[in-house]
Protein backbone atom coordinates (compact mmCIF):
# COMPACT_ATOMS: atom_id res chain seq x y z
CA UNK A 1 0.00 0.00 0.00
CA UNK A 2 1.48 3.35 -0.98
CA UNK A 3 1.71 6.26 1.43
CA UNK A 4 -0.86 8.21 -0.60
CA UNK A 5 -3.50 5.51 -0.18
CA UNK A 6 -2.67 5.19 3.50
CA UNK A 7 -3.07 8.94 4.01
CA UNK A 8 -6.36 8.96 2.09
CA UNK A 9 -7.62 6.06 4.20
CA UNK A 10 -6.57 7.85 7.39
CA UNK A 11 -8.30 11.07 6.33
CA UNK A 12 -11.44 9.16 5.38
CA UNK A 13 -11.47 7.38 8.72
CA UNK A 14 -10.98 10.68 10.52
CA UNK A 15 -13.93 12.30 8.72
CA UNK A 16 -16.08 9.23 9.29
CA UNK A 17 -15.38 9.12 13.03
CA UNK A 18 -15.84 12.84 13.53
CA UNK A 19 -19.09 12.83 11.59
CA UNK A 20 -20.33 9.78 13.48
CA UNK A 21 -19.66 11.42 16.84
CA UNK A 22 -21.64 14.52 15.83
CA UNK A 23 -24.48 12.35 14.48
CA UNK A 24 -24.64 10.03 17.50
CA UNK A 25 -24.04 12.53 20.32
CA UNK A 26 -24.73 16.13 19.23
CA UNK A 27 -25.44 17.34 22.77
CA UNK A 28 -22.16 15.90 24.02
CA UNK A 29 -20.29 17.69 21.23
CA UNK A 30 -22.00 20.98 22.15
CA UNK A 31 -20.91 20.55 25.77
CA UNK A 32 -17.36 19.78 24.64
CA UNK A 33 -17.33 22.89 22.42
CA UNK A 34 -18.51 25.02 25.36
CA UNK A 35 -15.80 23.53 27.57
CA UNK A 36 -13.22 24.20 24.85
CA UNK A 37 -14.31 27.85 24.70
CA UNK A 38 -13.62 28.14 28.44
CA UNK A 39 -10.06 26.77 28.18
CA UNK A 40 -7.06 29.05 27.88
CA UNK A 41 -5.35 29.35 24.51
CA UNK A 42 -2.23 27.75 25.97
CA UNK A 43 -4.16 24.67 27.12
CA UNK A 44 -5.89 24.34 23.74
CA UNK A 45 -2.56 24.68 21.93
CA UNK A 46 -0.94 22.06 24.17
CA UNK A 47 -3.81 19.63 23.63
CA UNK A 48 -3.59 20.20 19.87
CA UNK A 49 0.16 19.61 19.87
CA UNK A 50 -0.20 16.44 21.93
CA UNK A 51 -2.89 15.17 19.57
CA UNK A 52 -0.76 15.98 16.51
CA UNK A 53 2.25 14.14 17.93
CA UNK A 54 0.13 11.12 18.81
CA UNK A 55 -1.40 11.09 15.33
CA UNK A 56 2.01 11.39 13.68
CA UNK A 57 3.29 8.46 15.73
CA UNK A 58 0.31 6.36 14.68
CA UNK A 59 0.99 7.16 11.02
CA UNK A 60 4.68 6.29 11.38
CA UNK A 61 3.84 2.95 12.99
CA UNK A 62 1.23 2.22 10.33
CA UNK A 63 3.62 3.03 7.48
CA UNK A 64 6.45 0.96 8.93
CA UNK A 65 4.09 -1.95 9.55
CA UNK A 66 2.62 -1.87 6.03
Amino acid sequence: MSILYLMLAAAGLWFFLEGAIYAIAPDFMRRMAARLAEMSSRDVAFAGLASAVFGALLVVFAVRGA
